[in-house]
């Protein structure tokens, strides 16, 4: 009979491994037993002493990374802790992590029963097609649906493939106005379905229409359909009698939702800061570009072979409804942009110091060199975002107009003066822009009067005293300062458009926008 030995060292090992020492006892083989057994123990050790070096290597990985993270994400304790990771206060490290703004309070999130889903196809270039934004997302609101991010024009003159996110901030869109509009970067899944499919209702809303028209019109379609597609967007809501909320709101999504990516804010304010350290500078947004003669068809000192080139270009766009135009007479009643000949006698007979800076916001100038020469003798510092920054600095923004157009605009807000030689869309948005911020000085040249007084000039019936003096008579009011928006009942195309006077949010300017 053997005897059965038990030591402490047998109750430390797994029950498996106990049994199989004890068998091994049996047999006689005391000295192999107490090896085995022995070689158990250390395994086990073994074991857990790298589970306890794994641990231990994942934990100060992580302290690690919190510690290069430093002041974005590292807790507080290790604020003070040194480490060769922490990046000293003068390296390119610590200052990308220290321009990393704050963390922001967004504002509640608005629940309401949804109506359904709205698409926007906006029209036009990059500020026809801001507006309507603003316009979309206040009728959204009103309706209480589900706004779609608006797709932007793609298939206009300028031909620009530029998404809503390659232009605008789209998460800082859709937060920062959570708490009046739900706002998705896509149609659900549910009904993409049926959107791939075109199964859904599109249509272009009736313009200038008051905010009833989409309660009662619009917003029954939406119930039904579950989603409705706009397909065009510019001026489709009025200037005019709607409730101050709906005002309020189209400023709040203008001046606070719509911001441009950092991309394009970052060389928005690198080209500010050139023009800023030569001193003060005016923007001229000088809209003599061949697609703006073309459409309007205003050729005024253009020789016979441009005029031919205009001309076959306006018949070339079907959507440009009107052909026959008679240039003189749109000239006359002051519906042509001014001529850069013509800009360079308005800005001299205002006293504009030739001395200044130019920036020129505007595309490729019809005629080049030749038609600027007037204007480049009478201010010599004339400068574009070409002449300001390198290839490589707008080699992404090439071919992208409204890329392009939206680093103009955030020059045009911050210069000392603003100057468009044409009531365009671009002049109305960034006047309005600049009242809001403080009624910047915007000189709104009144072409009809200038063009009449430049023709008696030029014939010799006015000397130079007599016309600068008629001039600056002419424009005594019309820097853009406080003023009551023009009202036409039943022509809206004829008064003064909201964007460019947006009052009922400028009586209000000293309030935070998101309490609007």
């Amino acid at each position: 009979m053997c005897k059965l030995e038990k030591n402490k060292s047998d109750f430390d090992l797994e029950k498996g491994d106990r049994k199989w020492v004890m068998g091994i006892k049996v047999l006689g083989e005391g000295g192999k037993v107490e090896k085995l057994r022995n070689s158990m123990v250390t395994r086990s050790r073994m074991k857990l002493w790298m589970i306890r070096a794994t641990t231990t290597v994942l934990v100060w990985t992580c302290l690690v990374q919190l510690m290069a993270l430093g002041e974005m994400w590292g807790p507080r304790v290790l604020k003070g802790w040194p480490s060769c990771f922490t990046p000293s206060s003068d390296s390119h490290l610590a200052l990308k992590i220290s321009s990393i703004p704050a963390k922001v309070n967004l504002p509640p999130k608005r629940y309401y029963k949804n109506n359904g889903y709205l698409m926007v196809s906006c029209n036009g270039g990059l500020n026809q097609m801001r507006s309507a934004i603003c316009d979309m997302v206040a009728i959204a609101r009103y309706m209480d649906v589900t706004l779609i991010v608006p797709e932007l024009d793609k298939t206009s003159f300028w031909n620009d493939p530029s998404e809503f996110q390659d232009i605008f901030d789209v998460d800082h869109f859709i937060t920062s106005l959570r708490d009046e509009v739900r706002i998705l970067k896509e149609v659900p899944k549910g009904l993409q379905e049926k959107v791939d499919k075109g199964n859904f209702l599109s249509m272009p809303p009736i313009s200038w229409s008051d905010i009833s028209y989409y309660h009662h019109q619009i917003l029954p379609l939406i119930r039904k359909h579950k989603i409705v597609h706009l397909n065009k967007t510019d001026a489709r809501l009025a200037n005019n009698g709607l409730p101050l909320e709906i005002q309020k709101l189209r400023c709040r999504v203008n001046f606070n939702a719509l911001r441009f990516t950092p991309q394009i804010e970052e060389l928005g304010n690198r080209v500010i800061s050139l023009l800023r350290e030569n001193g003060p500078f005016l923007v001229l947004h000088l809209r003599y570009e061949m697609d703006m003669l073309a459409f309007s068809g205003c050729t005024q000192g253009c020789n016979e072979e441009e005029i031919e080139e205009l001309t076959r270009m306006r018949y070339a766009y079907p959507w440009w409804k009107e052909k026959i135009i008679d240039s003189d007479l749109k000239r006359k009643e002051g519906l042509c942009p001014l001529t850069p000949e013509e800009t360079a006698l308005t800005l001299r007979a205002l006293n504009i110091d030739p001395n200044i800076q130019v920036y020129i916001a505007a595309g490729e100038i019809y005629g080049g060199h030749r038609r600027m020469e007037s204007l480049a003798a009478s201010y010599p510092n004339l400068v574009r975002k070409e002449t300001l920054l390198g290839p490589s600095d707008l080699r992404f923004f090439q071919n992208h107009s409204s890329q392009m157009a939206a680093l103009d605009y955030l020059v045009s807000l911050e210069s000392d003066i603003f100057v468009p030689t044409y009531d365009g869309n671009m002049a109305k948005v960034v006047e309005g822009h600049r009242r809001f911020l403080g009624f910047k000085k915007t000189i709104r040249l009144d072409r009809k009067v200038l063009v009449d007084l430049i023709d008696q000039y030029n014939e010799g019936s006015l000397n130079w005293h007599e016309f600068s003096s008629s001039v600056r008579a002419a424009h005594a009011g019309r820097s853009g300062n406080p003023s009551k928006r023009v009202v036409i009942q039943d022509r809206p195309k004829e008064e003064d458009y909201f964007y460019a006077n947006p009052e009922e949010c400028l009586q209000l300017q000293d309030e935070s926008l998101s309490s609007t």
